[in-house]
């Protein structure tokens, strides 16, 4: 028997590399502390017991302190005692959920969520009566016994509160278990509310073999990696220095042109002035 205790996140989907789509809960598993460990010598049975969730020293009262002292930790919220436990611990060591591997088959113990005071027919799923045609009765508990005894026996299924129980689903697959981010992926719903604590242990009653799944695992490009990408796919560019001489020499044959041209103006002025005083004369 082995078991880690957690905190129901929520539930997703994940899909297998075959294609096929798997409901799975989310468990964070935060690593337990084994607070104590009971021998059959000194207790008369061998169990040990896990802690998780540290408590506010407000609430921690002189004997729960020394408790956590002698495991060198703090005090926690949840304690839960595991018999029959697989392997050897002493006291201050930490089970983390590297203990259930991929495929392995478990039971999942929660509390149930609270429906308040429900009828019959939600509470015990019953049938209604005719709604029409005269009849009086709809939703109530139907008959309450037979007139000889005078009283309702024991187990009559009448309203009342619902929820807020122990509920154990047993037979369900681990399908992934985080070493890094330290949760775990259950098959299935399990008992409870969103951050309701959960028990998973190795399962009572299974028949099964274990058969891991190959998940697929998906990577989010960040926008460093994207513009990366873009600089491997754009050719590059070479700078050639043809086109620079080019543009030098045509520069320097319209700095030759605009000369030449200037010389040639001079050279006209200067013989229309030689030319004007002979046609004076």
């Amino acid at each position: 028997m082995k078991g880690i205790l957690g905190r129901k996140v929520g539930m997703t989907q994940v899909f297998t590399k075959d294609g096929k789509l798997i409901p799975v809960t989310v468990v964070s598993c935060e690593p337990n502390v084994v607070m104590q460990v009971k021998t059959v010598e000194k207790d008369g049975y061998n169990a040990i017991q896990l802690g998780v969730f540290e408590k506010k020293q407000s609430r921690v009262n002189k004997a729960e302190a020394g408790h956590a002292k002698k495991a060198n930790t703090t005090p926690k919220r949840f304690l839960k005692e595991i018999r029959d436990v697989e392997g050897a611990y002493n006291v201050g060591d930490k089970i983390g959920v590297d203990i259930f591997e991929v495929g392995e088959v478990v039971d999942v113990t929660g509390t149930s969520k609270g429906k308040g005071m429900q009828g019959v027919i939600k509470r015990w799923n019953g049938s209604r009566g005719p709604m029409g045609h005269g009849s009086h009765y709809h939703r109530g508990p139907g008959s309450l016994g037979t007139m000889l005894p005078k009283r309702v026996l024991k187990g009559k299924k009448l309203p009342g509160h619902m929820g807020v129980e122990t509920v154990t689903i047993q037979n369900l697959e681990i399908i992934e278990a985080n070493t890094e981010d330290n949760y775990i992926l259950v098959s299935g719903n399990i008992p409870g509310a969103k951050n309701s604590l959960v028990y998973i242990r190795t399962a009572v009653k299974n028949s099964r073999k274990a058969s891991p799944k190959e998940i697929l695992t998906y990577t989010e490009e960040t926008v460093v990696d994207a513009v990366e990408d873009v600089k491997k796919d754009t050719p590059v560019v070479e700078e050639t220095t043809p086109e620079v001489e080019n543009t030098e020499a045509t520069e320097t044959v319209a700095e030759t042109e605009n000369t030449e041209t200037t010389e040639e103006a001079v050279e006209e002025k200067e013989e229309t002035k030689e030319e004007t005083p002979e046609e004076s004369n």
